[in-house]
């Protein structure tokens, strides 16, 4: 599980992290030194945007940025893979979440195809017991009418490619809207449309399934986590 935070970078850390999403399309194996030459800037400049993006060290980083960090793929059963996921679950990313959602006045929850239906699930069940104004919607329109300053923008995915999700992204920033996508699988185009994003599982699912045939275990699970935090004090 990864969770990656694009808001507290300035100008300058956000041109170095575009440039090096860049070149890692263009070199197998950037190195650090290069990396700086390529940025225009110091090698202790790159240790500070990565350490800042939430990566222990440049190294973590690059294998992020190339996918490294992602197994070989192999056919197993759907149990198997969710009983890996809830082995390596990281219980910091539910804190994060209901951190992020204290700190804005509105949530509105976007999918689609099945992670709509995902969403649809997480608005009722939120709405009581969060005391939050909460909206899940699927269509782009929408979001430009219902996002501004105070807004926190949670888009489900699985793969991030049933649809691009460019325009939303446009829209909720012109709009002042922060952007978290939570994604189960490792897609590296869907960096540049969102300003957080927590990747939930390292196991994927067979290749040959198309996004929408793919299953929404990995969401529920994390979704029952999250609303179990939220309720478990009322509980004593």
């Amino acid at each position: 599980m990864n969770n990656i935070d694009f808001s507290n970078l300035n100008s300058f850390e956000q041109q170095i992290y575009e440039r090096l999403l860049e070149g890692s399309k263009l070199h197998s194996d950037l190195k650090i030194t290069n990396a700086a030459e390529l940025c225009g800037c110091s090698i202790s400049k790159i240790s500070k945007l990565v350490k800042k993006l939430g990566f222990t060290n440049y190294k973590q980083f690059m294998d992020f940025l190339y996918g490294r960090e992602l197994p070989q793929k192999k056919t197993s059963s759907e149990l198997e893979r969710i009983k890996h996921f809830i082995d390596d679950f990281d219980p910091a990313l539910v804190d994060e979440f209901i951190e992020l959602m204290n700190n804005h006045e509105r949530i509105i929850l976007f999918g689609y195809g099945p992670s709509f239906i995902c969403a649809q699930y997480f608005e009722y069940r939120l709405r009581s017991c969060s005391g939050k104004f909460i909206q899940v919607v699927g269509d782009e329109i929408s979001v430009e009418t219902m996002v501004d300053q105070n807004t926190l923008l949670v888009i489900f995915t699985t793969t991030g490619t049933f649809r691009s999700f460019e325009n939303v992204y446009r829209i909720s920033r012109e709009k002042g809207c922060q952007v978290l996508t939570i994604a189960e699988e490792y897609n590296k185009s869907l960096l540049a449309n969102c300003d957080r994003i927590f990747w939930l599982c390292k196991y994927p699912q067979p290749q040959g399934l198309k996004p929408h045939e793919k299953s929404r275990t990995v969401f529920f699970i994390f979704i029952e986590e999250i609303l179990h935090k939220l309720v478990a004090p009322e509980n004593g």
